[in-house]
């Protein structure tokens, strides 16, 4: 995370930097049009790592980022963080244009970048506090205990982050990033390395700020994390958003569903009046049977079960998930030039929608 000016510092109103147009009362926390990142590769070809991006990020909303790797996340995150210059485009943090009004813009954001950035002379305590002190936070407003405490690194407070494990340098990384109270936190692969206890610990805080009304964008390879935790998911894939909608809405656009059955009673195999629903039986006892939601409810499949003589016994039921759609989305794109549009229908995917 780099720091800028401090916060508390006044400008003269000669200063380009301070002179930014009105803004909205409450504007969207992230603004983003049409970015682009051109560049050179070491043979001399034109590389576009973003493609016009298009994407607001509402304001409070805990917003997931996804993409496989090489998709463009990381670029787009290091424009945000002013470590990357634009090709083209617009960016606004908070309502500040990213260049018109960059101070403020910069302080309007933390970053916690997928690389372990840290003085390994520092303690962990002292880190803080310098960072703190770069961005002009007041000492009585600095909140060093408490962010120590959130990441688990109470106890690690005078202990070197030469010394500190990988798990919790990232975690210090994270509480470098909240020192000065960003509106958007911006989160790169935060839990990487991270045991399964403190990793909780850390969520359960960033559900706490989000609650508080900061807003928190994710990316993430656990799609889990992303499909619990976040309200709003875009999807990049080469430079391009290919879906950006409210969570729930994407896990809607799967449209299969499966129901295992135990019956009472041993099956010779699948009976004929079942085999529209691609039943399949496994062992003697276990039937799992496949439908379109969309097409057939499931009151119309038990009352198939029961017709072909079937005593049911237990069922369970399973629906497709975060990790179904992002790879029906990535294998539809993928296959866009080569194939049909349907590359994720074995999925049961709706690929029709638009990011919007």
């Amino acid at each position: 995370m780099i720091p800028i000016a401090a916060p508390h510092s006044t400008a003269s109103p000669q200063d380009p930097t301070m002179m930014a147009e009105p803004q909205p009362a409450h504007p969207a926390a992230l603004v983003i049009e049409g970015l682009t990142k051109r560049y050179r590769s070491r043979s001399g070809a034109l590389v576009e790592a973003l493609k016009g991006i298009d994407l607001v990020v509402p304001q409070g909303s805990f917003f997931g980022l996804l993409g496989p790797n090489g998709a463009g996340k990381s670029t787009l995150i290091n424009i945000l963080a002013g470590l990357t210059r634009k090709s083209a485009g617009r960016v606004l943090i908070a309502g500040h244009d990213l260049e018109r009004d960059t101070r403020r813009a910069r302080l309007a954001i933390g970053v916690v970048p997928q690389e372990l950035v840290l003085d390994p002379f520092f303690p962990a305590r002292e880190a803080l506090e310098v960072q703190a002190g770069l961005y002009g936070v007041p000492k009585q407003e600095r909140r060093t205990a408490e962010l120590l405490e959130a990441v688990g690194l109470s106890a690690q407070a005078n202990t070197y982050a030469r010394a500190l494990s990988g798990g919790m340098r990232r975690r210090l990384m994270v509480a470098k990033a909240l020192v000065h109270r960003p509106a958007v936190v911006v989160l790169d692969e935060p839990t990487a390395g991270v045991d399964v206890e403190l990793r909780q610990q850390l969520w359960r805080y960033m559900r706490r700020l989000n609650a508080e009304g900061t807003t928190v964008v994710l990316t993430t390879h656990y799609l889990e994390e992303a499909e619990a935790l976040c309200d709003r998911i875009a999807i990049i894939h080469q430079g391009a958003l290919i879906a950006c909608e409210d969570t729930t809405a994407l896990l809607g656009r799967i449209d299969r569903k499966e129901l295992a059955i135990v019956a009472a009673h041993d099956l010779d195999g699948v009976p004929a009046a079942l085999a529209r629903f691609e039943a399949a039986l496994s062992g003697s006892r276990r039937l799992t049977l496949r439908y379109r939601r969309s097409q057939i409810g499931i009151a119309e499949v038990l009352e198939a079960v029961r017709q072909a003589g079937i005593e049911i016994v237990d069922l369970s039921t399973q629906e497709g998930n975060l990790e179904d759609v992002f790879l029906g989305l990535i294998r539809g794109q993928s296959g866009a030039g080569a194939g049909p549009p349907e590359a994720g229908s074995s999925l049961g995917l709706d690929l029709s929608a638009r990011p919007r």
